[in-house]
């Protein structure tokens, strides 16, 4: 059994292989690489893409604000099953949007044993996702999640899938397993990988399955997305061809300038008098030995030049992957007033990017963009009421009883008592709240406090100074095509 195809203004992605894009739109979470960004990329006939994190509470937000535009709504009278999406739309949807001061309704977490309602959301808003971004063209579009997320992958690909996902690029871990998930879906089969668990126990890892049939699409053949993984070294792209379980059409090589998470450096870590962990030569991939390998692939971090996709063009990668020119540009989902505010920073030179070895509870070094008024500021950090109600980057761990979950930007008490570390809770952010805010999606908590935003931004973002306000994503296309910048 084949899915209907899904009905869109123009015919569906055509089976013929597209050309290699030369400019890759990163995938900014949350809600940064939004539908509208995504289809502005993709319509210049490079790859737009779309985050699938946060999806769920993304979806049912956009409903309580009274879905602007009607888009979500749209879109979701598309979904396969009018049943399924009309209960969510009747239990969410607001007309006009929620009161002034009102929370936004939460989804409740997912747990080890019991993932819904949460992955029900998830496939519903990836689905409307990529939908909304492929309307009114034929041209490819992607998905960009992070592998640490382990607990909410499975339900955004499929969604995704659902909905005609040409591309799929995860970094932020090693997704050795996501091919063989990409191709259980597309054969309409279940999806399984494995959750890692920390500490000592019975396993150190535990599966997780997602089967279409528990959501009525048992034995629907899809389309099956191609697969870039997003690494940092040569080795670990010779280790994820060797042994993923499935194939890889490509590789997307950050170097330490990007945005979000970084890699952290190879072996012993130092750092700078600031407090920045110091990459060596050895955290630059070999691009002789990708080459070797014989895949495609696109350099990112410190790319958002038409110099550096000439360089990297020579080098032979297809092209570059671009974030922080994208970021800000009209399309992308930076609340505007947010985005504006920043922008006025970097013109003023007031406003700096630091690589914060302590900032994601993922262990992981996070690019914070320094800018009053958010978490960057220690007084704002310190003032936000600790709370995990989101849990994304919550980790399974084993106590030696049972398996449980923790995140060490949720209350240090909490945390303490499942066995975490004290010392691990210092710095953390709750990067879940933050985002949510960057997007313009802040939950209020009680007694009125409204979750602050933190940004992040490679270390590109100083270059923007010389952007005139109000740039578009097509301007973006057109500079790192060796257009100029727009005037």
């Amino acid at each position: 059994m084949t899915i209907p195809p899904i009905p869109l203004t123009t015919p569906p992605i055509s089976p013929q292989p597209a050309p290699l894009p030369r400019i890759i739109q990163g995938g900014m979470g949350v809600a940064i690489s939004n539908w509208v960004l995504a289809q502005a990329v993709s319509r210049t006939g490079q790859l737009g893409v779309v985050s699938g994190t946060g999806i769920d509470n993304l979806l049912v937000r956009r409903l309580q604000d009274g879905d602007p535009g009607g888009h979500i709504r749209r879109a979701l009278a598309h979904f396969p099953d009018q049943e399924r999406a009309r209960r969510v739309v009747d239990r969410y949807f607001l007309e006009g949007g929620r009161p002034p001061g009102q929370p936004y309704k939460r989804v409740p977490l997912p747990t080890l044993t019991r993932q819904q309602p949460a992955w029900e959301l998830a496939i519903l808003g990836s689905f409307a996702e990529v939908f909304l971004a492929r309307e009114g063209h034929s041209n490819p579009v992607g998905l960009n999640l992070l592998t640490k997320l382990q607990l909410h992958t499975m339900p955004a690909l499929y969604g995704a899938m659902l909905a005609g996902v040409d591309t799929v690029i995860m970094g932020a871990g090693i997704p050795r397993e996501i091919p063989g998930v990409l191709d259980a879906f597309a054969a309409g089969e279940p999806g399984t990988f494995r959750l890692d668990v920390k500490g000592e126990g019975p396993s150190a890892s535990v599966p997780l399955t997602l089967d279409p049939a528990d959501f009525g699409f048992g034995g629907v053949s899809l389309h099956r997305p191609k697969f870039y993984p997003i690494i940092s070294s040569h080795v670990l792209a010779g280790v994820l061809t060797r042994k993923a379980t499935g194939s890889i059409q490509g590789f997307v090589i950050e170097g330490p300038t990007a945005g979000g998470h970084n890699a952290p450096p190879r072996g012993q870590v130092t750092y700078d008098e600031t407090g920045q962990p110091i990459y060596t030569e050895r955290d630059i991939a070999n691009l002789e030995e990708m080459r070797r390998i014989g895949l495609p692939f696109w350099l990112a971090g410190g790319s958002g030049s038409p110099e550096a996709l000439q360089a990297a063009l020579a080098e032979g990668a297809a092209g570059i992957q671009v974030g922080t020119l994208f970021a800000y540009c009209q399309e992308s989902g930076l609340r505007p007033e947010t985005r504006d505010y920043a922008l006025a920073a970097v013109r003023a030179g007031e406003a700096s990017v630091f690589t914060d070895p302590l900032a994601s509870p993922t262990g992981f070094p996070f690019k914070v963009v320094q800018l009053s008024g958010t978490l960057s500021e220690p007084e704002v950090y310190g003032a936000r009421t600790r709370i995990c109600d989101i849990g994304y980057l919550r980790e399974a761990y084993w106590d030696g009883e049972k398996t449980g979950l923790r995140c060490s930007a949720e209350p240090v008490e909490t945390y303490v008592q499942k066995g975490g570390k004290l010392e691990d809770t210092v710095g953390r952010k709750c990067l879940c709240n933050a985002l949510m805010a960057d997007a313009g999606y802040a939950q209020i908590q009680k007694g009125g406090e409204v979750e602050p935003p933190l940004l992040t931004s490679g270390d590109d973002l100083v270059k923007l100074a010389a952007w005139k306000p109000g740039y578009t994503a097509e301007d973006v296309i057109r500079y790192l095509l060796g257009e100029g910048l727009p005037s």
